[in-house]
């Protein structure tokens, strides 16, 4: 087990890098088999492993239908092939008493939604004790109730999970919306990545609608939008959503008929995602020193920072800005978070300087350009692009904000794309990303999640389920966590 683990982290590794966001306050992870789905949910766990949290909260579910309303087992501790995993029993004693959970036979509930999660738990955090939350039918009501006695009992150290696969495709899961084929694995991403930018939303009647909506077969939807509106109802900080890893299972098994699809989200504070000063610097030292090449040369050459640390591998969405004096003469981003950021910054320095379409290239003149970093996009609101136009003219002095947002088709993006622009025809996407950039505007004015809201079932599995001995769970050997897909 524990040379499997470290193969999983090691995976994860080598697939997102070594850049990890600080201060976690929850995830969304996988829980098929550890071969299937272990090395997507290990990003997360590596975050909790930088994290060092006190206690963690698990919310999974029973795949065979358990006990309506929110279950805690009753039990000390779980026992798996690497050790015991202790049950906070005070917090679960003051949980139930309160009304909104119930303490039930762990018999009725077990199920590898939580199980799955432990050896990965013991792997990043050894020791630490958790919360057992079995999610099973809420309405609105009871969904908010249990959201408000959950977040009672967040305190300072504490982390989420939700246990929850994402589509489950095939005859065998009665889910078809297009063929099977080679090209399943582009248009699962393509379905799942509108459910994950309404997760991103943090609302969770958009989650669930977005799910209806596609007749999903997202197996773990009552944890994940009880987990949602917990984290809404946390308070003095905005929270906001990144997409950590994901996979499918054909990309595993060659399988394009009977497919899986994991996902591996984290939710963040917003200063998790600023870079430092000398991130900053270097990012900005990478952009001139391209443009200084290109126009000394002509040649299209990215120049990345010499020496790039962790924080700048770091995949993240990102804008570019070009100025001379207060001349705005290339702007071009992406929301997508497809490459570190030592990549992109050099690479869309290039693309404002010569293939933004709204401007004629620049390569060779006015080689004072100005430029700004920005690494604070939290509580940014939206714009008219006259208004963004008339705001080109930060510098590296004073760092601006911007909203990093765009069309869900979009990957290079311009300014006369984000919302508010009476020009632009394309549906923003519901995720609030917060980019990293070298940019210009600065928006006023209300949190994206306001025109977020403006926009706007499931599978079965079989439970791997086992008995429970003397008020603790025994999870049986390393086979226990490999077998399935789902």
């Amino acid at each position: 087990m524990e040379a499997l683990l470290d193969r999983l982290f090691d995976g994860s590794l080598k697939r997102t890098g070594p850049s990890l966001l600080s201060r976690p306050l929850a995830f969304v992870v996988p829980h098929a088999g550890l071969d299937y789905s272990g090395t997507v949910a290990a990003s997360a766990y590596r975050h909790l492993q930088a994290a060092k949290p006190e206690r963690v909260f698990i919310l999974g579910f029973t795949h065979s239908g358990g006990v309506p309303g929110v279950s805690i087992p009753d039990i000390d501790a779980f026992e798996t092939p690497l050790g015991e995993v202790k049950v906070d029993r005070a917090a679960a004693r003051e949980m139930a008493s309160g009304g909104q959970f119930a303490t039930v036979a762990e018999s009725q509930v077990c199920d590898h939604s939580v199980e799955i999660q432990l050896p990965l738990l013991q792997k990043a955090v050894r020791g630490v004790p958790v919360v057992p939350l079995y999610v099973g039918h809420l309405d609105n009501t009871e969904g908010h109730a249990a959201a408000q006695a959950l977040a009672q009992q967040i305190r300072p150290g504490d982390v989420l999970l939700a246990s929850s696969d994402l589509t489950h495709y095939g005859k065998s899961f009665n889910y078809e919306p297009f063929p099977a084929g080679p090209d399943v694995d582009r248009r699962l991403f393509q379905l799942d990545s509108r459910i994950i930018d309404a997760a991103g939303s943090l609302a969770p009647t958009l989650f669930l609608d977005t799910l209806h909506e596609l007749h999903s077969t997202v197996c773990g939807y009552q944890p994940v939008a009880l987990l949602l509106e917990t984290l809404g109802l946390l308070s003095g900080e905005e929270v906001f959503q990144q997409t950590l890893d994901y996979q499918t299972s054909a990309e595993i098994t060659g399988d394009f008929e009977h497919v899986v699809s994991y996902g591996s989200l984290g939710y963040f504070r917003a200063d998790s995602f600023c870079l430092d000063e000398q991130a900053q610097r270097a990012l900005l030292k990478s952009a001139r020193e391209t443009l200084q090449h290109l126009s000394a040369t002509g040649e299209r050459q990215a120049i990345p920072p010499p020496a790039a640390s962790p924080m700048l591998m770091r995949r993240a969405p990102a804008f570019v800005s070009l100025h001379c004096g207060r001349e705005l003469f290339g702007c071009i981003g992406r929301v997508t978070a497809e490459t570190p950021l030592a990549e992109a910054v050099p690479n869309l320095t290039l693309d404002a300087a010569l293939d933004d379409p709204r401007f004629a290239p620049r390569a060779g003149r006015d080689s004072d350009r100005d430029l700004s970093v920005n690494t604070d996009e939290a509580n940014s609101g939206l714009e008219s692009v006259s208004a963004w136009t008339a705001r080109c003219v930060s510098r590296v002095r004073q760092p601006q904000r911007i909203a990093a947002a765009a069309g869900r088709q979009s990957r290079r993006l311009y300014p006369d794309q984000l919302p508010g622009n009476s020009i632009s025809k394309s549906r923003p996407s519901p995720q609030r990303v917060p980019g990293f950039a070298i940019t210009l505007v600065r928006i006023p004015g209300a949190s994206v999640r306001r025109w977020l809201l403006r926009l706007c079932r499931v599978g079965s599995g079989q439970s791997s389920g086992s008995a429970s001995t003397d008020r603790r769970s025994a999870l049986g050997s390393d086979q226990h966590y490999l077998r399935s897909s789902d």
